[in-house]
């Protein structure tokens, strides 16, 4: 079984060019079954969750693979409307493959889908806004069936504004007659890319980015070539990289908007952060001062992702940080291997709070989900001595080469078999 081996107290220095968004290019793999034709997505990362979507759409009948850095779907070839168990569990977001495929074949069989266990992630939502569009579906043994004579368009109000959710609305919306209204939507740059994915397929999108989207389906067939955005996570986890361990690294290829609460953040902290254009150029002493209260909230507030590799900052930071975790009840499950590595971190519910400033010692630690990887990595880069982090499988799902990424940056970082 492989792991990383870190070790620590060596400053970042470089720059690094930040991979496409997991988030985005999930849902607009899916969304590439609604049109009859050849669609390439660029600025598509090498991840495990990706090479899970590209499986599926091939089992379904698409003719899907991996150029470079793009991905090619030709989805004039669908076969089937089902996805098998062992698909499904790889990732949780496999999910999404539903309003897509009742939309293009009117039927759907899938699984209750895997991915990191953080908590409850009921899909009720998702089937709820599927139901109002006319799908008739049951859930038994663990599968959930749906079947679509036909969608029409409706309002679709949702009662906590799901990101997956929202994401499948959009996607069934474009096989409905009429006009589908969500309100309650998630706002996160990813349901932007999707709606601009979309309207290149001929769909009427608009609203994306506030609480109320309109969908008026009117799928084409046609060459389409669609570029994902950023990975604002990932950005984020770098900046948490740089800061704690010290030095200047620039990255490459973000967008500042879409990180601007990390940023404030590592501000607070005492870090030195300019921005030009696509541009993101962070100092950091790797002196610490805690930051105030943080609390998860749906975009554009703090994201949940990104509450892990930043906690894994303020272990370095003079004083104590607290944590309020308001999206998924087990976020905190990484706390417990940065206490084998000496972190003073005490969970009370919802309730972090992290006392920091003091050393951290090399010490076998084991990953359990994809962002609480990440941040025992970050935590790895300061620690003394030397590190080995088990269960990176979750880390792969989300970061293109994490461990290249960081040799970069001056990092003594490795797989090791």
């Amino acid at each position: 079984m492989s792991v990383i081996q870190v070790v620590g107290g060596r400053p970042l220095n470089g720059s690094l060019r930040i991979q496409g968004a997991k988030n985005s290019v999930l849902p607009i793999l899916a969304a590439t079954l609604l049109v009859k034709g050849e669609t390439v997505i660029t600025n598509c990362p090498n991840l495990s969750d990706v090479d899970a979507a590209i499986a599926i759409l091939n089992h379904i009948g698409c003719k899907a693979g991996r150029e470079g850095e793009s991905v090619i779907v030709d989805s004039r070839t669908v076969t089937r409307a089902d996805v098998p168990h062992e698909l499904m569990s790889e990732m949780r977001s496999s999910v999404i493959f539903m309003g897509a495929m009742l939309a293009r074949m009117g039927e759907a069989k899938l699984s209750l889908p895997g991915g990191c266990e953080l908590g409850p992630r009921p899909v009720d939502m998702h089937m709820s806004a599927l139901r109002a569009l006319g799908a008739e579906i049951e859930e038994t043994g663990g599968n959930i069936v749906g079947i679509a004579k036909k969608l029409t368009g409706c309002n679709v109000n949702f009662r906590f504004p799901s990101v997956g959710a929202t994401e499948n609305a959009m996607l069934a919306a474009c096989g409905a007659d009429g006009v589908t209204v969500i309100t309650n939507a998630a706002r996160e740059p990813e349901i932007c890319d999707l709606a601009d994915f979309l309207r290149k397929l001929g769909m009427d999108v608009q609203g994306e980015g506030t609480p109320t989207i309109m969908v008026r389906g009117r799928p084409q067939s046609a060459h389409i070539i669609h570029r994902i955005i950023p990975d604002r996570i990932v950005a984020a986890t770098y900046l948490a990289a740089a800061a704690a361990a010290g030095g200047e690294v620039e990255l490459i290829g973000v967008n500042p908007e879409h990180v601007m609460s990390a940023i404030e953040i590592f501000r607070e902290m005492g870090c030195h952060i300019t921005e030009s254009g696509d541009r993101l150029t962070v100092k950091s002493s790797g002196s610490l001062k805690p930051a105030k209260a943080i609390e998860t909230q749906p975009y554009p507030g703090f994201p949940t992702d990104m509450q892990p590799p930043i906690m894994a900052a303020a272990l370095k930071c003079a004083g104590t940080t607290v944590f309020v975790e308001n999206i998924f009840e087990n976020r905190y499950r990484h706390a417990e291997e940065m206490r084998r590595l000496g972190a003073d971190i005490k969970i009370e519910g919802r309730v972090a709070i992290v006392t920091g400033g003091k050393k951290l010692a090399g010490a076998p630690v084991k990953a359990t989900d994809l962002r609480g990887g990440a941040a025992l990595v970050v935590a790895a880069l300061w620690a003394e001595g030397i590190t080995e982090v088990s269960g990176i499988a979750y880390i792969d799902r989300g970061y293109d080469n994490i461990t290249g990424s960081l040799g970069k940056l001056g990092a003594s970082i490795e797989r090791v078999l």
